[in-house]
C-alpha cells in the first residue's frame, strides 16, 4: 500500500469515526438535554415525577437524571455501549407506556399527538436495540472485551469494515 492510499484511508476512517460520534450524540440528545433541564429546574423534575405517580418524587427525579446521563455516556464513549443502549431502550419503552397512553384519550388532536409521540419513542427504542446489537456483533468479531468509539482501535475497526 502506498503512502497516498494510507492517507486517504486514514482520512476516511477519521470522517467515519466523526460521523459515528455525531450520530450517537444525536441518538442520545434527548437523554443528555433532558437531565440538564431537570438539573436546572429540579423542582420541575420533581413535579414531573409526581404527575406520573413516581414517588418519592425527589428520588426518582435524581435517579432519572443520573441514569440518562450515565447510559448516554456509555453509548457515546463505547464503554459497555450495548448495555447503555439496551438500558435506554427499556427505559424509553417504560416511560412511553407511562406517559403516552394515547388509547385512554378521547379522539381528537391530543390523541393523535400522543399516538405519534408514542410510536416515535417505539422507533427510538428500536434504534437503541440496533446500536446494542451492532456493538455486540463488533465486539464478537474484534475479539476484544471492550469496544470503544474513540482512539486508534476505532479507526482500525472502521477501516476493517
Amino acid at each position: 500500500m502506498n503512502t497516498n492510499t494510507i492517507a486517504i484511508e486514514r482520512s476516511l476512517a477519521i470522517k467515519l469515526l466523526t460521523l459515528r460520534v455525531f450520530a450517537l450524540l444525536a441518538l442520545c440528545a434527548a437523554y443528555i438535554q433532558g437531565p440538564i433541564v431537570k438539573l436546572l429546574d429540579f423542582g420541575g423534575a420533581i413535579a414531573e415525577m409526581e404527575h406520573f405517580g413516581l414517588l418519592p418524587a425527589p428520588f426518582f427525579a435524581a435517579a432519572v437524571i443520573a441514569f440518562e446521563l450515565a447510559m448516554s455516556a456509555l453509548i457515546v464513549t463505547g464503554y459497555w455501549r450495548w448495555m447503555g443502549a439496551l438500558a435506554l431502550a427499556v427505559f424509553t419503552l417504560a416511560a412511553t407506556w407511562i406517559a403516552l397512553r394515547f388509547w385512554e384519550l378521547p379522539p381528537g388532536p391530543a390523541q393523535s399527538m400522543a399516538m405519534n409521540a408514542f410510536f416515535e419513542h417505539v422507533g427510538l427504542a428500536g434504534a437503541f436495540i440496533f446500536v446494542a446489537g451492532n456493538d455486540l456483533a463488533s465486539r464478537r468479531t474484534s475479539g476484544r472485551a471492550q469496544y470503544r468509539s474513540f482512539g486508534r482501535d476505532a479507526a482500525t475497526d472502521i477501516h476493517k469494515g
